[in-house]
Protein backbone atom coordinates (compact mmCIF):
# COMPACT_ATOMS: atom_id res chain seq x y z
CA UNK A 1 0.00 0.00 0.00
CA UNK A 2 1.60 3.50 -0.77
CA UNK A 3 2.20 5.46 2.09
CA UNK A 4 0.48 8.25 3.30
CA UNK A 5 1.80 12.30 2.81
CA UNK A 6 3.63 13.72 5.76
CA UNK A 7 2.22 16.73 6.20
CA UNK A 8 1.69 18.60 9.11
CA UNK A 9 -0.03 17.09 12.47
CA UNK A 10 -3.40 18.49 13.91
CA UNK A 11 -2.50 21.72 15.97
CA UNK A 12 -4.98 19.97 18.46
CA UNK A 13 -6.29 16.53 18.38
CA UNK A 14 -9.90 18.10 18.91
CA UNK A 15 -10.06 20.51 16.77
CA UNK A 16 -9.49 21.64 12.78
CA UNK A 17 -6.67 23.59 11.08
CA UNK A 18 -7.31 27.10 10.60
CA UNK A 19 -7.06 26.86 7.00
CA UNK A 20 -10.24 25.05 6.68
CA UNK A 21 -12.06 28.89 7.00
CA UNK A 22 -8.80 30.20 4.64
CA UNK A 23 -8.81 29.93 0.36
CA UNK A 24 -10.63 31.20 -2.18
CA UNK A 25 -14.00 30.02 -0.45
CA UNK A 26 -13.05 30.39 3.16
CA UNK A 27 -15.42 28.03 4.90
CA UNK A 28 -18.41 28.30 2.22
CA UNK A 29 -18.82 26.20 -0.69
CA UNK A 30 -21.75 25.39 -2.79
CA UNK A 31 -21.50 21.75 -2.84
CA UNK A 32 -20.18 19.52 0.07
CA UNK A 33 -19.89 15.59 -0.44
CA UNK A 34 -19.02 12.54 1.96
CA UNK A 35 -17.05 9.80 1.29
CA UNK A 36 -17.12 6.58 3.55
CA UNK A 37 -14.30 4.17 3.14
CA UNK A 38 -15.17 0.97 3.84
CA UNK A 39 -11.74 -1.33 3.99
CA UNK A 40 -12.25 -4.36 4.00
CA UNK A 41 -11.96 -7.43 1.30
CA UNK A 42 -12.92 -11.01 1.21
CA UNK A 43 -9.08 -11.20 -0.84
CA UNK A 44 -6.90 -8.80 -1.61
CA UNK A 45 -6.03 -8.61 -5.33
CA UNK A 46 -2.96 -8.87 -6.85
CA UNK A 47 -2.59 -5.26 -8.41
CA UNK A 48 -4.56 -3.44 -5.22
CA UNK A 49 -2.69 -0.87 -3.48
CA UNK A 50 -6.14 0.69 -1.86
CA UNK A 51 -6.33 0.98 1.85
CA UNK A 52 -8.01 -2.66 2.36
CA UNK A 53 -7.34 -5.78 5.00
CA UNK A 54 -8.92 -9.08 4.83
CA UNK A 55 -9.23 -9.40 8.30
CA UNK A 56 -12.95 -8.41 9.69
CA UNK A 57 -11.69 -8.69 12.91
CA UNK A 58 -8.76 -6.33 14.03
CA UNK A 59 -9.89 -5.18 17.59
CA UNK A 60 -12.49 -3.12 19.07
CA UNK A 61 -14.17 -0.32 16.90
CA UNK A 62 -12.20 -2.44 13.68
CA UNK A 63 -14.18 -5.23 13.35
CA UNK A 64 -16.46 -5.26 10.56
CA UNK A 65 -19.45 -5.70 13.17
CA UNK A 66 -18.59 -2.65 15.30
CA UNK A 67 -17.58 -0.47 11.50
CA UNK A 68 -20.96 1.37 11.24
CA UNK A 69 -20.74 2.48 15.23
CA UNK A 70 -17.29 3.59 14.83
CA UNK A 71 -18.39 5.53 12.03
CA UNK A 72 -21.00 7.26 13.27
CA UNK A 73 -18.18 8.04 16.38
CA UNK A 74 -16.24 9.74 14.14
CA UNK A 75 -19.03 11.51 12.33
CA UNK A 76 -19.79 13.33 15.65
CA UNK A 77 -16.43 14.35 16.23
CA UNK A 78 -15.95 15.82 12.69
CA UNK A 79 -19.08 17.61 12.83
CA UNK A 80 -18.04 19.39 16.19
CA UNK A 81 -14.58 20.18 15.42
CA UNK A 82 -16.27 21.71 11.98
CA UNK A 83 -19.04 23.48 14.00
CA UNK A 84 -16.27 25.42 16.69
CA UNK A 85 -14.41 26.17 13.95
CA UNK A 86 -17.65 28.40 11.88
CA UNK A 87 -18.26 26.31 9.08
CA UNK A 88 -21.24 27.04 6.87
CA UNK A 89 -21.57 23.16 4.96
CA UNK A 90 -24.82 22.50 2.96
CA UNK A 91 -26.09 19.22 3.03
CA UNK A 92 -24.62 16.78 1.50
CA UNK A 93 -25.40 16.49 -1.97
CA UNK A 94 -23.70 13.07 -2.92
CA UNK A 95 -22.63 10.32 -0.50
CA UNK A 96 -19.79 7.48 -1.56
CA UNK A 97 -19.04 4.18 -0.32
CA UNK A 98 -15.89 2.87 -1.60
CA UNK A 99 -13.24 0.72 -0.39
CA UNK A 100 -12.13 -2.26 0.26
CA UNK A 101 -15.65 -3.78 -0.58
CA UNK A 102 -18.53 -2.13 0.78
CA UNK A 103 -20.99 -5.15 0.30
CA UNK A 104 -18.75 -7.34 2.71
CA UNK A 105 -21.10 -5.37 5.43
CA UNK A 106 -24.80 -6.16 5.51
CA UNK A 107 -26.96 -4.13 3.78
CA UNK A 108 -28.60 -2.36 7.09
CA UNK A 109 -25.04 -1.60 7.85
CA UNK A 110 -24.71 0.54 4.78
CA UNK A 111 -27.58 2.38 4.94
CA UNK A 112 -26.65 2.73 8.69
CA UNK A 113 -23.74 4.51 7.29
CA UNK A 114 -25.30 6.64 5.05
CA UNK A 115 -28.23 7.63 7.73
CA UNK A 116 -25.14 8.75 9.82
CA UNK A 117 -24.36 11.44 6.86
CA UNK A 118 -28.23 12.35 7.16
CA UNK A 119 -28.38 12.96 10.48
CA UNK A 120 -24.90 14.53 10.89
CA UNK A 121 -24.62 16.84 7.76
CA UNK A 122 -28.11 16.24 6.03
CA UNK A 123 -28.76 15.21 2.68
CA UNK A 124 -29.96 17.08 -0.66
CA UNK A 125 -33.22 16.71 -1.66
CA UNK A 126 -31.37 15.26 -4.61
CA UNK A 127 -28.73 13.32 -3.08
CA UNK A 128 -27.03 10.57 -5.16
CA UNK A 129 -25.86 7.52 -3.20
CA UNK A 130 -23.57 5.50 -3.99
CA UNK A 131 -22.11 2.37 -3.13
CA UNK A 132 -19.34 -0.04 -4.97
CA UNK A 133 -19.53 -3.69 -4.88
CA UNK A 134 -18.27 -6.93 -6.05
CA UNK A 135 -20.46 -9.09 -7.47
CA UNK A 136 -20.41 -12.23 -5.93
CA UNK A 137 -21.04 -10.18 -2.40
CA UNK A 138 -24.45 -9.14 -3.27
CA UNK A 139 -27.98 -10.58 -4.69
CA UNK A 140 -31.46 -9.49 -5.89
CA UNK A 141 -32.54 -9.17 -2.03
CA UNK A 142 -29.35 -7.18 -0.97
CA UNK A 143 -30.17 -4.73 -3.60
CA UNK A 144 -33.45 -4.04 -3.24
CA UNK A 145 -32.56 -3.02 0.34
CA UNK A 146 -30.06 -0.88 -0.90
CA UNK A 147 -32.98 0.88 -2.83
CA UNK A 148 -35.39 0.75 -0.42
CA UNK A 149 -32.67 2.52 2.05
CA UNK A 150 -31.81 5.54 -0.51
CA UNK A 151 -29.49 4.42 -2.78
CA UNK A 152 -29.43 5.46 -5.91
CA UNK A 153 -26.36 3.75 -7.93
CA UNK A 154 -24.05 1.02 -7.54
CA UNK A 155 -20.89 0.32 -9.22
CA UNK A 156 -19.88 -3.12 -9.77
CA UNK A 157 -15.88 -3.89 -10.22
CA UNK A 158 -16.52 -6.37 -13.49
CA UNK A 159 -12.79 -5.49 -14.43
CA UNK A 160 -12.47 -7.90 -17.89
CA UNK A 161 -15.00 -10.48 -18.82
CA UNK A 162 -12.65 -12.98 -19.54
CA UNK A 163 -11.86 -16.18 -17.08
CA UNK A 164 -8.09 -15.79 -17.88
CA UNK A 165 -7.47 -11.90 -17.05
CA UNK A 166 -9.70 -12.63 -13.94
CA UNK A 167 -7.41 -14.97 -12.90
CA UNK A 168 -4.77 -12.38 -13.37
CA UNK A 169 -6.18 -9.65 -11.18
CA UNK A 170 -6.81 -12.33 -8.50
CA UNK A 171 -11.07 -11.20 -9.29
CA UNK A 172 -13.32 -14.27 -7.39
CA UNK A 173 -16.26 -13.80 -9.49
CA UNK A 174 -17.43 -15.23 -12.80
CA UNK A 175 -18.36 -13.33 -15.60
CA UNK A 176 -21.89 -14.46 -16.24
CA UNK A 177 -21.98 -13.03 -12.52
CA UNK A 178 -22.17 -9.58 -13.65
CA UNK A 179 -24.56 -9.65 -16.40
CA UNK A 180 -26.73 -10.85 -13.17
CA UNK A 181 -26.15 -8.35 -10.45
CA UNK A 182 -26.23 -5.74 -13.21
CA UNK A 183 -29.84 -7.41 -13.79
CA UNK A 184 -31.02 -7.37 -10.36
CA UNK A 185 -29.86 -3.72 -9.52
CA UNK A 186 -31.90 -2.34 -12.56
CA UNK A 187 -34.89 -4.44 -11.26
CA UNK A 188 -34.79 -2.64 -7.48
CA UNK A 189 -34.25 0.45 -9.59
CA UNK A 190 -31.19 1.53 -8.83
CA UNK A 191 -28.51 3.05 -11.37
CA UNK A 192 -25.71 0.88 -12.29
CA UNK A 193 -21.79 1.51 -13.57
CA UNK A 194 -19.46 -1.29 -14.01
CA UNK A 195 -15.36 -0.73 -13.82
CA UNK A 196 -13.16 -2.07 -16.61
CA UNK A 197 -9.53 -2.53 -16.05
CA UNK A 198 -7.22 -3.06 -18.95
CA UNK A 199 -3.60 -3.59 -19.81
CA UNK A 200 -3.26 -6.29 -17.68
CA UNK A 201 -0.74 -8.59 -18.20
CA UNK A 202 -1.07 -11.38 -20.56
CA UNK A 203 -4.46 -9.60 -22.07
CA UNK A 204 -5.29 -9.54 -25.73
CA UNK A 205 -6.52 -6.60 -27.92
CA UNK A 206 -9.01 -9.46 -28.75
CA UNK A 207 -9.78 -10.02 -25.12
CA UNK A 208 -10.32 -6.19 -24.00
CA UNK A 209 -12.79 -6.36 -26.95
CA UNK A 210 -14.61 -8.81 -25.53
CA UNK A 211 -14.71 -7.33 -22.24
CA UNK A 212 -16.05 -3.77 -24.19
CA UNK A 213 -18.70 -5.74 -25.66
CA UNK A 214 -20.12 -7.80 -22.56
CA UNK A 215 -19.97 -4.44 -20.57
CA UNK A 216 -22.42 -2.61 -23.56
CA UNK A 217 -24.47 -5.91 -23.76
CA UNK A 218 -25.44 -5.17 -20.29
CA UNK A 219 -26.82 -1.74 -20.89
CA UNK A 220 -25.38 -0.12 -17.72
CA UNK A 221 -26.02 3.53 -17.18
CA UNK A 222 -21.92 4.30 -16.81
CA UNK A 223 -18.99 2.79 -17.45
CA UNK A 224 -15.62 3.38 -16.13
CA UNK A 225 -12.38 1.64 -17.72
CA UNK A 226 -8.90 2.34 -16.05
CA UNK A 227 -5.66 1.26 -17.38
CA UNK A 228 -3.99 -1.25 -14.88
CA UNK A 229 -1.05 0.90 -12.93
CA UNK A 230 1.46 -1.89 -10.99
CA UNK A 231 2.54 -0.19 -7.90
CA UNK A 232 5.54 -0.96 -6.23
CA UNK A 233 5.27 -3.49 -3.17
CA UNK A 234 1.48 -5.33 -4.66
CA UNK A 235 1.86 -8.50 -5.23
CA UNK A 236 1.47 -8.02 -9.39
CA UNK A 237 4.66 -5.44 -8.40
CA UNK A 238 7.03 -8.79 -7.59
CA UNK A 239 5.22 -11.19 -10.19
CA UNK A 240 6.00 -8.75 -13.30
CA UNK A 241 9.85 -8.38 -11.37
CA UNK A 242 10.54 -11.52 -11.32
CA UNK A 243 9.60 -12.44 -14.73
CA UNK A 244 6.10 -14.07 -14.40
CA UNK A 245 4.01 -11.17 -15.24
CA UNK A 246 4.65 -9.21 -18.50
CA UNK A 247 4.97 -5.59 -17.51
CA UNK A 248 2.16 -3.69 -19.42
CA UNK A 249 3.31 -1.82 -22.40
CA UNK A 250 1.97 2.41 -22.88
CA UNK A 251 1.28 1.86 -26.99
CA UNK A 252 -0.64 -1.83 -26.19
CA UNK A 253 -2.81 0.81 -23.18
CA UNK A 254 -2.89 3.53 -25.42
CA UNK A 255 -4.25 1.10 -27.94
CA UNK A 256 -6.88 -0.12 -25.68
CA UNK A 257 -7.90 2.91 -24.76
CA UNK A 258 -8.90 4.07 -28.18
CA UNK A 259 -10.60 1.03 -28.73
CA UNK A 260 -13.09 1.76 -25.67
CA UNK A 261 -13.88 5.39 -26.73
CA UNK A 262 -14.94 3.90 -30.02
CA UNK A 263 -16.76 1.15 -29.11
CA UNK A 264 -18.50 2.68 -26.08
CA UNK A 265 -19.05 5.96 -28.35
CA UNK A 266 -20.75 3.87 -30.72
CA UNK A 267 -22.81 2.75 -27.60
CA UNK A 268 -24.27 5.68 -26.94
CA UNK A 269 -21.67 6.43 -23.79
CA UNK A 270 -20.09 9.91 -24.34
CA UNK A 271 -16.76 10.76 -22.22
CA UNK A 272 -16.89 13.03 -19.55
CA UNK A 273 -13.71 12.64 -17.82
CA UNK A 274 -10.48 10.43 -19.13
CA UNK A 275 -11.39 7.03 -17.73
CA UNK A 276 -15.59 7.74 -17.37
CA UNK A 277 -18.32 7.49 -19.95
CA UNK A 278 -21.73 7.64 -19.58
CA UNK A 279 -25.43 7.92 -20.95
CA UNK A 280 -26.55 11.12 -20.99
CA UNK A 281 -27.68 12.49 -17.83
CA UNK A 282 -25.99 9.14 -15.80
CA UNK A 283 -22.65 11.01 -15.01
CA UNK A 284 -21.82 10.17 -11.34
CA UNK A 285 -21.74 13.16 -9.76
CA UNK A 286 -19.48 12.45 -6.56
CA UNK A 287 -16.41 11.74 -9.40
CA UNK A 288 -17.74 15.17 -10.70
CA UNK A 289 -17.35 16.86 -6.93
CA UNK A 290 -13.75 16.08 -7.12
CA UNK A 291 -13.07 17.59 -10.18
CA UNK A 292 -14.94 20.82 -9.52
CA UNK A 293 -14.05 23.87 -7.36
CA UNK A 294 -16.96 24.95 -6.20
CA UNK A 295 -17.22 21.74 -3.83
CA UNK A 296 -15.91 20.45 0.07
CA UNK A 297 -15.63 17.30 1.04
CA UNK A 298 -15.06 15.16 4.15
CA UNK A 299 -13.92 11.51 4.03
CA UNK A 300 -14.71 9.04 6.71
CA UNK A 301 -13.00 5.80 7.87
CA UNK A 302 -9.39 4.70 7.74
CA UNK A 303 -7.15 6.14 5.42
CA UNK A 304 -9.94 8.56 3.85
CA UNK A 305 -9.20 12.00 2.42
CA UNK A 306 -11.02 15.02 2.92
CA UNK A 307 -10.65 18.67 2.24
CA UNK A 308 -11.98 21.93 2.94
CA UNK A 309 -11.24 26.00 2.50
CA UNK A 310 -7.75 25.92 1.57
CA UNK A 311 -6.86 22.35 3.51
CA UNK A 312 -6.18 19.15 2.66
CA UNK A 313 -6.32 16.15 5.48
CA UNK A 314 -5.72 12.77 5.47
CA UNK A 315 -6.95 9.87 8.45
CA UNK A 316 -4.97 7.95 10.28
CA UNK A 317 -5.03 4.51 7.79
CA UNK A 318 -5.01 1.23 9.88
CA UNK A 319 -8.42 0.31 10.65
CA UNK A 320 -7.50 -0.59 14.63
CA UNK A 321 -5.55 2.79 15.52
CA UNK A 322 -8.05 4.70 13.28
CA UNK A 323 -10.53 3.14 15.59
CA UNK A 324 -8.66 3.88 19.14
CA UNK A 325 -7.99 7.51 18.10
CA UNK A 326 -12.01 7.93 17.54
CA UNK A 327 -12.60 6.05 20.94
CA UNK A 328 -10.35 8.12 22.94
CA UNK A 329 -12.12 11.30 21.19
CA UNK A 330 -9.70 12.43 19.08
CA UNK A 331 -10.32 13.41 15.26
CA UNK A 332 -8.39 10.52 13.67
CA UNK A 333 -6.30 12.66 11.25
CA UNK A 334 -2.91 11.75 10.97
CA UNK A 335 -1.97 14.86 8.58
CA UNK A 336 -2.87 17.77 6.84
CA UNK A 337 -1.10 20.02 4.12
CA UNK A 338 -1.85 24.13 3.68
CA UNK A 339 -3.05 24.80 -0.15
CA UNK A 340 -1.66 27.85 -1.24
CA UNK A 341 -3.17 29.71 -4.18
CA UNK A 342 -0.21 28.29 -6.25
CA UNK A 343 -0.79 24.27 -5.42
CA UNK A 344 -4.90 25.03 -5.56
CA UNK A 345 -4.03 26.74 -9.30
CA UNK A 346 -2.19 23.72 -10.10
CA UNK A 347 -5.19 21.50 -9.05
CA UNK A 348 -8.14 23.30 -10.74
CA UNK A 349 -6.21 22.85 -14.28
CA UNK A 350 -5.01 19.31 -13.85
CA UNK A 351 -8.68 18.57 -13.28
CA UNK A 352 -10.64 20.35 -15.34
CA UNK A 353 -7.97 19.11 -18.23
CA UNK A 354 -9.49 15.48 -17.49
CA UNK A 355 -12.88 16.41 -18.38
CA UNK A 356 -15.17 16.89 -21.21
CA UNK A 357 -15.82 20.36 -19.98
CA UNK A 358 -12.92 21.49 -20.11
CA UNK A 359 -10.71 24.55 -18.90
CA UNK A 360 -12.12 27.83 -19.60
CA UNK A 361 -8.67 29.26 -20.85
CA UNK A 362 -9.40 33.24 -19.72
CA UNK A 363 -9.61 31.20 -16.12
CA UNK A 364 -6.25 29.58 -16.97
CA UNK A 365 -4.70 33.18 -18.26
CA UNK A 366 -5.49 34.55 -14.49
CA UNK A 367 -3.97 31.36 -13.04
CA UNK A 368 -0.82 31.62 -14.81
CA UNK A 369 -0.17 35.16 -13.94
CA UNK A 370 3.21 36.75 -15.56
CA UNK A 371 3.04 33.44 -17.54
CA UNK A 372 -0.35 34.69 -19.48
CA UNK A 373 1.77 36.69 -22.09
CA UNK A 374 3.02 33.05 -23.91
CA UNK A 375 -0.37 31.25 -23.15
CA UNK A 376 -1.78 32.14 -27.05
CA UNK A 377 1.28 30.40 -28.19
CA UNK A 378 1.40 27.28 -26.04
CA UNK A 379 -2.38 27.23 -27.16
CA UNK A 380 -1.67 27.23 -30.65
CA UNK A 381 0.88 24.60 -29.98
CA UNK A 382 -1.67 22.24 -29.10
CA UNK A 383 -3.81 23.02 -31.41
CA UNK A 384 -1.55 22.38 -34.23
CA UNK A 385 -0.21 19.25 -32.56
CA UNK A 386 -3.73 17.82 -32.58
CA UNK A 387 -4.13 17.14 -28.71
CA UNK A 388 -6.84 20.21 -27.97
CA UNK A 389 -10.38 20.67 -29.71
CA UNK A 390 -9.44 23.81 -32.64
CA UNK A 391 -12.83 24.62 -31.90
CA UNK A 392 -13.53 24.59 -28.65
CA UNK A 393 -9.70 26.49 -27.97
CA UNK A 394 -11.21 29.48 -30.57
CA UNK A 395 -14.66 29.29 -28.15
CA UNK A 396 -12.46 30.14 -25.04
CA UNK A 397 -11.63 26.45 -23.72
CA UNK A 398 -9.19 24.10 -23.77
CA UNK A 399 -10.73 20.40 -24.39
CA UNK A 400 -8.87 17.38 -25.52
CA UNK A 401 -9.04 15.70 -28.20
CA UNK A 402 -8.72 11.91 -28.47
CA UNK A 403 -4.50 12.08 -28.92
CA UNK A 404 -4.66 14.50 -25.98
CA UNK A 405 -6.80 12.42 -23.86
CA UNK A 406 -3.54 10.10 -23.97
CA UNK A 407 -0.88 12.82 -23.33
CA UNK A 408 -3.18 14.33 -20.71
CA UNK A 409 -0.06 14.45 -18.02
CA UNK A 410 1.55 16.15 -20.49
CA UNK A 411 -1.31 19.00 -22.02
CA UNK A 412 -1.07 19.89 -17.92
CA UNK A 413 3.02 20.71 -18.01
CA UNK A 414 2.70 22.75 -21.20
CA UNK A 415 -0.68 24.86 -19.77
CA UNK A 416 1.35 25.83 -16.68
CA UNK A 417 4.28 26.46 -18.26
CA UNK A 418 6.44 23.81 -16.39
Amino acid sequence: MPSQPEGQKLPDPYALPDAVNQGDQGGQAKNFSVYLHVPYCRVRCGYCDFNTYTNLTMGPGANAGDYPQTLAAEARLVAGAMQRAGLSLPPASTVFIGGGTPTMLAAKDLAAMVDTVAQTWGLSDDVEITTEANPETVDAPYLQALASAGFTRVSFGMQSAVPAVLKTLDRTHTPARVPQVVAWAKQAGLQTSVDLIYGSPGESLADWRLSLEAAVAMEPDHISAYALVIEPGTKMWGQVHRGELPMPSDDDEASKYELADKLLKDAGYNWYEISNWARPGYQCRHNQAYWRQDTFWWGLGPGAHSYLGAARLWNTKHPLAWANQINSGKIPVAGWEHLGAGERATEVVMLAVRTRAGLDIDQLRQLREDKGAGLSQVVAKLIATGLIEPRQALAGRVVLTLSGRLLADGVTSQLLGW
